[in-house]
């Protein structure tokens, strides 16, 4: 549940100006995450969730630009773990299937791995797409994705 509410607060972060935890707290409220503003504020200092001034004088939160590649991959691994429901590939495209509104975080997760035989992702509501070099890296990335799913 930690990783899909923290996946949940960085997709708000980055689509909604937010400026408080408690505006941030109603948020994950409206989609149907229940917490409280102190397990609010670790999320926060586990992500490295930072406030950053806006063109108009005011606050929002944001990712961290000085964000340590090694903690935000482990992260992303982590939501990918747990966000992943299916996967299947033909020839040289690979589809995940993800938990609703999880699919961005697992497309991220992947763009993080930083693997030169991944062309490009696309991501939808619960839907990653992956185009792979040559038909054996799709194969061999299904075979990973096993591994790191089980």
């Amino acid at each position: 549940m930690k990783s899909k509410r923290q996946a949940k607060i960085l997709e708000i972060i980055s689509t909604t100006n937010v400026e408080t935890q408690e505006q941030l707290l109603q948020e994950l409220e409206e989609a149907g995450f229940r917490s409280t503003q102190a397990t609010i504020s670790r999320d926060i200092k586990e992500l490295r969730v930072v406030k950053e001034l806006t063109s108009l004088g005011t606050y929002r939160y944001t990712t961290s630009a000085k964000e340590l590649p090694s903690t935000f991959s482990n992260r992303l691994n982590t939501i990918f773990r747990e966000a992943v429901t299916g996967y299947d590939y033909a020839q040289n495209i690979v589809v995940i299937h993800t938990l609703p509104g999880l699919a961005n975080a697992a497309a991220s997760a992947i763009d993080a791995m930083n693997m030169s035989v991944v062309l490009g992702t696309l991501a939808g509501d619960d839907t990653v797409m992956i185009v792979m070099r040559d038909n054996n890296a799709a194969a061999q990335f299904c075979g990973e994705i096993k591994h790191l799913t089980n």
